[in-house]
């Protein structure tokens, strides 16, 4: 096929078109859910559990608690606020450039919530105190030997885990696996 050719049979058919926008329907779909839940949540959170003990659920299991985190997991580098918002700006570009390619379901999703996260966290690290850019992660989901948490980092972790298995099943932004 000559060159020029080439660029007509690569160019996606009009339902490739439709699937792609639904596609990235969904991943945007699930970000926003993500990040509404979030703000909700946190809001509500600071709204009610600010000054009083945790609330215990689930046979003291889960508590629910408000802990500020100017860091990031496991409270790493509470001085590093700037940077860790760099990454999350990042990764927002990242996840926004790719999704011009998707054409798969659980990618959208997966990509969805890491989106939602991404920028639900740095919707605080913006907004909180002590200010912009330098703003403090609302935290408040606690079980038994793990920190600290809110939904944006469930989010962020579950997307992660996705994106691995995907992967390992070979299963590329397009929907198409990888040969064997």
């Amino acid at each position: 096929m000559a060159a020029g050719q080439q660029g007509k049979a690569d160019a996606p058919t009009g339902l490739a078109v439709g699937q792609q926008r639904r596609r990235v329907g969904i991943l945007v779909g699930v970000a926003v859910f993500v990040l509404a839940l979030d703000i909700v949540t946190k809001i509500t959170v600071v709204a009610t559990l600010s000054n009083r003990a945790p609330i215990r659920l689930l046979g003291g299991f889960l508590k629910l608690r408000v802990d500020r985190n100017p860091g990031a997991a496991f409270s790493f580098g509470p001085s590093l606020t700037i940077l860790f918002s760099l990454i999350a700006i990042t990764v927002i570009v990242v996840i926004l450039r790719s999704s011009r390619r998707i054409r798969s379901v659980p990618w959208a999703i997966t990509l969805g919530l890491l989106l939602g996260g991404a920028t639900g966290n740095l919707v605080d690290r913006i907004f909180r105190w002590p200010g912009v850019f330098r703003g403090w992660v609302v935290d408040w989901i606690q079980i038994p030997h793990w920190p600290v948490f809110n939904l944006a980092d469930s989010a962020i972790v579950c997307g992660g885990i996705l994106a691995v298995l995907l992967s390992a099943r070979g299963i590329r932004l397009d929907g198409h696996r990888e040969p064997k």
